[in-house]
């Protein structure tokens, strides 16, 4: 099972004590995935359909504890484009018991109609803090999903309304994480993508076994790419080092070639010998090697004054060679 699926699974056996925190989170389901219809003969009915079996399960245990009435929960096979799916579809067929549930709802109007649309939810529902997180809940149960944190971060809400995505938002940002609203073909998205605020989000819901895992996924992540950090940085230092006595030695062995380094003043000469004999030393370590032993920015200073003479003595050969050839030039 996906993270995603072990995430819904533990949040469909959170069932809260308090009536109100139920009705909230129901709200949140039908307001999501579900539908009231209306039959010829002025009969209600609701319809909740979802692809997860785990909402399907909390949607029968919440109606049974708010209303006391059982549920027809059917499944059926939908063959898509790509791949086919078992949907669920819990359905309250009794006319009386659907306006009971649209009443606690609040999804009838002032002349006892079903209103026109069922979203955003009716804010009494949503006072509480306890309500607010229920709702969230039954939200994220309905059309919600997170990715798998040892890939990336991403946790998302799918509304069918910008109404909705705003008010899922709001009650989101009552809690602190900065959620934010992206439009995806028909659909409103709200989503976060930050690590720590995903945490939160699982510690709103509840969810406390899924927030250990990702937890524990998080910090195994931050020190696999601290140590990748950290090799990196090291590697590119010894890339720097590397090239850096490489070019040293290719300095030091064009003066030997061209004047010798018994011609060097005694102090660079001491370093240039040392390098030769020492490619793989550090600074600090030519350094010491030297008698009296002398810091690393002398050392450096040193190599780097090495470096300058060999650069003068290849432009004095590049000039020499350049009057050469126009005085040739010229007596032809």
């Amino acid at each position: 099972m996906s993270f995603s699926g072990d995430v819904k699974n533990e949040l469909s056996g959170q069932i809260s004590t308090a009536r109100h925190c139920n009705l909230a989170e129901l709200a949140a389901i039908v307001g999501m995935c579900g539908s009231v219809c209306i039959s010829s003969f002025g009969r209600y009915l609701i319809r909740i359909r979802t692809e997860n079996v785990s909402v399907a399960r909390k949607c029968f245990t919440l109606l049974q504890k708010a209303f006391n009435i059982r549920c027809n929960v059917s499944v059926s096979l939908h063959k898509g484009n790509k791949k086919s799916s078992q949907i669920y579809t819990v359905l309250v067929k009794d006319h009386d018991s659907v306006i009971n549930i649209l009443r606690a709802l609040k999804l009838l109007d002032a002349d006892g109609e079903v209103a026109e649309h069922v979203s955003p939810a009716n804010q009494l529902l949503v006072q509480k803090s306890c309500c607010r997180r229920a709702f969230i809940r039954g939200a994220f149960l309905a059309a919600g999903s997170i990715s798998n944190p040892e890939k990336s971060y991403h946790f998302e809400i799918v509304c069918a309304s910008r109404e909705r995505a705003l008010q899922l938002q709001t009650l989101i940002h009552t809690f602190g994480p900065d959620a934010k609203i992206v439009q995806r073909k028909k659909h409103y998205i709200v989503y976060i993508k930050e690590g720590a605020q995903i945490v939160d989000m699982l510690n709103i819901m509840e969810a406390h076994i899924s927030l250990m895992d990702l937890e524990n996924i998080r910090i195994v992540r931050d020190m696999r790419n601290n140590v990748n950090r950290k090799v990196n940085c090291e590697a590119a230092n010894i890339n720097k080092t590397v090239n850096a006595a490489v070019r040293q030695m290719e300095d030091i062995r064009y003066l030997q070639a061209a004047k010798g380094l018994e011609k060097l003043p005694a102090g660079l000469a001491d370093v240039a010998v040392l390098r030769l004999s020492h490619p793989d030393a550090s600074l600090k370590e030519l350094g010491e090697m030297l008698d009296p032993p002398v810091g690393k920015s002398g050392v450096n200073h040193r190599l780097r004054k090495l470096s300058q003479l060999a650069e003068e003595l290849r432009q004095n050969k590049e000039e020499y060679y350049y009057d050469q050839e126009r005085n040739h030039d010229s007596a032809s």
